[in-house]
């Protein structure tokens, strides 16, 4: 009789484990993250009696989740790649609306300078003509300012994200480790039991960490994970753990790196900066690298080649009263701007724009070199070597020149930005009617001078026989076919981290009727098994009774 009970008895206790099983899936069906969970049933060891094996009933052998080590790997590569698109795509969206739009963009300050120009030769004395000019040359000035301006708000805001990754990534991290920990003590005693709610979260925090920063993952014998960051660098290690910050780099405080660090107060760490391929962290350092400094670049090379070609035609002229002509424009400060690395211990050269050369000028960075009593010069945006004479430094080299000012002790790195700042720093420096050099002589009625500086509208020898015109609007195309290319990208990642989410809902996900199907079949089996105790009582009754 004890075997009948004792068999009825674990059908009781397994389905009632199974229908609570069934009924914490229907009560987390809304819960993000949660994967539907099942009750492993096995049945119990026989026992051998009498030339026979009889049945002990049913043994709960576990309680486990849907998981799929390959869906969770889909999940987490298409989070990172959409993190990457979106990022991308709606920095460079901002860009592509700033430089596109004819109120915020440059193209029609430039028609209406060299309109003014025109006007001005078609009537030289005209004192309103000349009004308009002044003002035209001061309203250029300001808008290659402020859409300069504009892209350094950009990239304070690219900056502030990449920050605002960087937190994110450090918070999952430490909860990560934290659940690692507590999944690895839960685990130990138990070996096979892992603690499903637990693994549920850790995955939520996984998928999440790989939104910001492209993730790797390796399962330990403990049931805790190790991730490893970009081309494989542990940021997790069982319960411990690295940290990322952000540090300015060697040359320019607003040119962000990436460090990792084996805690938050280490002074130094490991340069990670371009070793991640997807993730917001990656999509923000893109849309810097590849949209933000060509566009700061190309907008300053129109600025400058503007204003030194309008100059060197400017001051062949003779004003109003008989004077030379003054410079049109001018930059403030005067000089490129040059970044020393903090790891030179002297040294220090000084770069200007040479007007005679500056259709050479390139919408690009350059780093200078010295070692062992030589200069070296490589242009940034195609990565190649610039020839520089014998002699060495000053020289005349991609419309700018290059003048040592302290010969360095040893070895030294600059990075020379000549259009980087150009738009920012150009100012306009006629201020008066009076000064506008329209001819070049006294002769009232003379505009060759004038009529030379509206000619450069249709100029040719900037960059690659195109006018500036045409320079600026290549710079829009550019950032155009760039977000363009972004839109489809993030479309196209939305759709496939969609379906990753979509294969997982149907693969670990709560199905209703499914649940409801089985909770009748649990309750039908509970009820059958305590009927089989009823029985086993009358029973047991029955035989007390015939031996009284």
């Amino acid at each position: 009789m004890s075997g009948i009970l004792g068999t009825a008895l674990t059908g009781l206790m397994a389905f009632q484990r199974a229908m609570q099983t069934g009924s914490n899936n229907v009560a987390n069906v809304n819960t993000e993250g949660y994967s539907r969970q099942s009750t492993n049933l096995e049945s119990a060891s026989t026992t051998y009696s009498r030339g026979n094996y009889i049945g002990n009933g049913v043994d709960v052998t576990n309680v486990t989740r849907s998981y799929d080590q390959f869906i969770s790997n889909n999940i987490r590569t298409a989070a990172s790649s959409l993190g990457d698109a979106d990022r991308f795509q709606t920095m460079t969206k901002q860009v592509d609306n700033l430089m596109a739009n004819p109120e915020t963009g440059m193209a029609n300050a430039m028609k209406s300078f060299f309109k003014a120009a025109n006007d001005v030769a078609t009537d030289p004395t005209s004192t309103p003509a000349r009004t308009t000019m002044v003002s035209e040359i001061s309203s250029l000035a300001v808008q290659f300012n402020t859409v300069s301006s504009q892209l350094d708000n950009l990239r304070s805001q690219n900056n502030a994200q990449m920050q605002t990754n960087v937190d994110k990534i450090n918070s999952y991290a430490q909860n990560i480790a934290d659940l690692n920990t507590k999944i690895a003590t839960v685990t130990r005693g138990g070996g096979s039991q892992f603690p499903n709610e637990l693994l549920d979260q850790r995955d939520q925090l996984l998928a999440k960490l790989s939104e910001n920063i492209d993730t790797s993952i390796f399962v330990r014998q403990d049931g805790g994970v190790d991730v490893f960051i970009g081309q494989g660098h542990a940021l997790i290690s069982g319960d411990s753990r690295m940290s990322l910050a952000l540090s300015n780099s060697t040359t320019d405080v607003t040119q962000k790196r990436v460090i990792m660090k084996a805690s938050p107060n280490d002074s130094e760490g490991l340069d990670v900066t371009n070793q991640f391929s997807s993730g917001s962290l990656a999509g923000s350092m893109k849309f810097r690298d590849q949209v933000l400094d060509p566009a700061q670049q190309q907008l300053g090379l129109v600025a400058a080649g503007v204003a030194k070609l309008a100059n060197q035609i400017h001051e062949q002229g003779i004003d109003i009263k008989g004077n030379v002509g003054k410079a049109m424009f001018s930059f403030q400060p005067t000089e490129v701007m040059v970044y020393s690395d903090l790891g030179n211990t002297s040294g220090a050269v000084n770069v200007t724009i040479d007007t005679a050369t500056v259709n050479n000028l390139q919408a690009s960075d350059y780093r200078l070199d010295y070692n062992l009593g030589a200069y070296s010069l490589t242009r940034l945006s195609d990565n190649t070597k610039v020839s520089l004479p014998s002699g060495g430094l000053p020289t005349t080299v991609d419309g700018m020149t290059i003048t040592e000012t302290e010969i360095p002790a040893g070895t030294a790195s600059f990075i020379i930005r000549p259009t980087y700042n150009t738009a920012s720093n150009i100012r306009a420096a006629i201020t008066s009617p009076d000064e506008i050099a329209a001819g070049q002589s006294d002769a009232a009625g003379d505009n060759t001078n004038i009529l030379a500086l509206a000619k450069l509208e249709n100029d040719t020898t900037l960059t690659n026989s195109k006018t500036f015109g045409q320079t600026y609007e290549q710079l829009v195309a550019k950032v155009g076919t760039s977000t363009n290319a972004a839109t489809v990208s993030l479309s196209a990642q939305k759709a496939l981290y969609n379906t990753s989410v979509e294969a997982r809902a149907n693969f670990a996900g709560v199905n209703l009727d499914e649940e409801a199907a089985n909770l009748i079949k649990f309750q039908n089996a509970y009820q059958a098994s305590s009927q089989v105790v009823a029985i086993s009582r009358a029973l047991f009754d029955s035989l007390i009774a015939a031996v009284r």
